[in-house]
């Protein structure tokens, strides 16, 4: 890819043990931020790369140095090697951290940072290309004597075998996974499958295994040094999962800790693993097990894992300090740490929950979470950690994973690391966009997961639904939106140019009510009637509710309850027509609506309209034709997923307003489905 600086530098042939100068990260956003950290605590210098969408990203603003990368999609930037290597040499770097995603994982890449000799702060090229086929993996672990699921070809799965997971063969994190129950289903499904592995991975190759309905998501840290060394530093189970993406992660896993000698086959089976193709630097070895303690070899991860932080945690380690370490030419202790107490993480995500996970996409213009003790460090004591890559400001696009932050919690026992983690989610404030906090937080303090009983099943188990209720009651929301509409009201009074201190619509003689609307994303339309009085405010459905304090940023209210009065605190923001308020109740967001409608924002009933900023990438439909509820009409692809648009209705597809490969915004009319008339009727 590029021209090598020379033969002694080749295969990162430096004095072993000396220090890095410069590390460029190749990767974008929270892990950037997460490896700077590392190299900042050891006075180590760092390299950003950046696409014109993470133009203004924490990362470039944290880099010692930064270097473009034209364009903004993956394929033009960030898995664009030639151009990385030629910005690490550009700028004086001596190494190169992947990070995770991307090109973590590609061999080819890692091969031409070392023959620019440069050092690859990862394993050896031989152990990513052995583990980067997911076939040839599990041939090979099979070999050595690994528990595994056998594999299925997908042109010959039978009725019999099903269900099925299809995967792909060059990647994780959900990217080409399908489920699939019915044989009618398979041929479309590898199809889905093999398009979205090629747009995230370069390589369509799909393959199937038996599907288990319900287990554990285990998997075990590696560490490995170049004299013989390996570490399987802790276990963290990972159960908890939408689209076969990880939710929840914590360590150590409250199975294992269940099942006596658990742990000793595992750490067995993971070193065996890593042994078996000559493994060093960080690595992950994933199983599925069952209740029962019995295990299978997923696939092992050749990287960081984003879950890192709960294993630093419980040991005590700063895992990209022994990265970089080790690709040093270190040598690991003879053992690893002692485990110490319980870590969860949370992935925190731009996405709705309860309309099919769709991802989101905006302005982030507040991520403040109070409890927070430390960033991107190892908590020696209980609190919360922060790992993000978005600050008050930072706009989440199409082209990226929209993960906003991981939220780790550490605590002596698990009952403490999830309450502790559930009232810091609680009480953040988190304004601009749909987040997944809600459904966190209710996981978090769910009886089953306190109990341990957590399985990749369990929004399945436990009903989305309700998992993703708001947190706030309908009647808390109710009583969120007065506050909002007298905070709106206090900062009218304050911007006005005559008579600001008066309060507004007070009357000498009684009056009729002044009127505030907002519209809820869960419950409608709320609108507010109040009047000022001598003595406070009368609210239209709030008998007895006493006005304590109105200001622009802050209401308190005193409510009544069955022992009498209580007083609450509202904290109010707003960012255009938005309102967010935040108390103790739980977060609630609304639009301000105009007193008066605009008939052209008006859209036609029937109309399916861009859920999100997307590209179509297939139509399924023709203008004339008729339509099933729930048949596709299109799809979008956006964050590195598909998303299927289907008609809401039974009936006829009367327009059709995208082609293939059009770029669309949210809210965009797709196109327009007329129901049937028994439909309307």
């Amino acid at each position: 890819m590029t021209a090598s600086r020379s033969d002694s530098m080749r295969g990162g042939g430096r004095v072993p043990g000396g220090p890095f100068t410069n590390v460029l990260v190749a990767n974008r956003g929270e892990i950037a931020r997460r490896v700077f950290a590392t190299c900042r605590r050891m006075g180590i210098g760092t390299v950003a790369v950046y696409s014109d969408a993470d133009a203004a990203a924490p990362h470039v603003a944290e880099a010692d140095a930064a270097v473009r990368l034209p364009g903004n999609t993956p394929a033009e930037t960030y898995l664009r090697g030639e151009l990385i290597i030629e910005a690490a040499l550009a700028t004086g770097a001596d190494a190169i951290h992947p990070g995770y995603g991307f090109l973590s994982e590609n061999a080819e890449f890692a091969q031409a940072v070392l023959a620019a000799g440069l050092v690859w702060i990862g394993p050896p090229v031989e152990a990513i290309e052995q583990m980067g086929s997911k076939v040839a993996a599990k041939k090979m672990m099979d070999a050595a004597g690994v528990p595994v699921l056998a594999e299925l070809d997908p042109d010959e799965v039978t009725a019999a075998q099903l269900p099925v997971l299809i995967k792909a063969s060059a990647g994780g994190g959900g990217r080409g996974m399908r489920v699939v129950r019915e044989l009618a289903d398979l041929e479309p499904q590898i199809a889905a499958a093999r398009r979205e592995a090629e747009s995230a991975f370069g390589d369509p190759t799909v393959f199937c295994e038996r599907f288990l309905e319900t287990g554990r998501h285990i998997e075990v840290q590696v560490m490995a040094d170049t004299h013989g060394t390996i570490w399987a530093v802790g276990e963290r189970e990972c159960s908890i999962q939408r689209r076969h993406q990880k939710v929840v992660e914590e360590a150590p896993s409250p199975l294992v800790e269940r099942i006596d000698t658990m742990r000793e086959r595992l750490f067995e089976a993971a070193r065996l693993a890593a042994g078996a193709i000559g493994y060093t630097g960080a690595g992950t070895v994933e199983f599925l097990a069952d209740e029962a303690g019995d295990f299978f070899f997923l696939e092992m991860n050749t990287r960081l894992q984003v879950e890192h932080p709960v294993t630093e945690c419980t040991t005590g380690l700063d895992l990209v300090r022994t990265q970089l370490e080790v690709a040093a030419g270190g040598e690991l202790a003879a053992a690893p740490p002692a485990l110490r107490g319980h870590s969860i993480e949370v992935r925190l995500y731009a996405e709705d929950p309860a309309n099919e996970w769709q991802p989101q996409s905006g302005t982030v213009h507040r991520l403040d979470i109070p409890s927070v003790v430390t960033e991107f460090e190892v908590l020696e004591r209980p609190g919360v950690r922060l790992d993000t890559g978005v600050v008050d400001g930072s706009v989440v696009g199409v082209h990226y994973d929209p993960m906003l932050a991981k939220v780790i919690s550490y605590a002596e026992t698990r009952g403490d690391a999830a309450r502790l983690l559930a009232t810091a989610l609680q009480r953040a404030k988190i304004h601009g966009l749909v987040t997944n906090r809600d459904l966190l937080v209710r996981v978090l303090r769910h009886p089953a997961f306190l109990a341990g009983d957590t399985d990749t099943a369990f929004f399945e188990t436990h009903g989305l639904d309700s998992l993703s209720a708001p947190l706030a009651t309908e009647a808390d929301e109710a009583l969120s939106i007065v506050a909002a509409a007298l905070a709106d009201a206090a900062a009218n009074r304050k911007a006005a140019g005559v008579g600001g201190g008066l309060p507004a619509g007070w009357r000498n003689l009684p009056s009729q009510s002044q009127h505030k609307s907002y519209e809820s994303r869960t419950s409608g339309t709320h609108d507010i009637g109040y009047r000022f009085t001598r003595t406070g405010v009368a609210v239209d459905g709030h008998d007895g509710l006493e006005l304590v304090q109105a200001g622009p940023e802050r209401v308190v209210l005193a409510v009544p309850g069955e022992r009498g009065l209580v007083r609450r605190q509202f904290d109010i923001a707003r960012y255009g027509d938005l309102v967010c308020v935040d108390s103790p109740l739980g977060p609630v967001s609304v639009r301000r609506l105009p007193r008066f409608s605009d008939p052209a924002d008006q859209v036609a009933h029937g109309s399916l309209l861009a859920p999100m900023p997307g590209s179509v990438i297939r139509i399924g439909a023709e203008v004339g034709s008729a339509v099933e509820q729930g048949q596709p009409i299109l799809w979008l692809e956006a964050m590195k997923m598909e998303h299927t648009i289907s008609a809401p209705a039974a009936g006829v597809l009367s327009a059709l307003n995208v082609t293939v490969g059009q770029q669309v915004d949210v809210g965009a009319v797709l196109a327009v489905v007329d129901p049937t008339e028994s439909q309307e009727n």
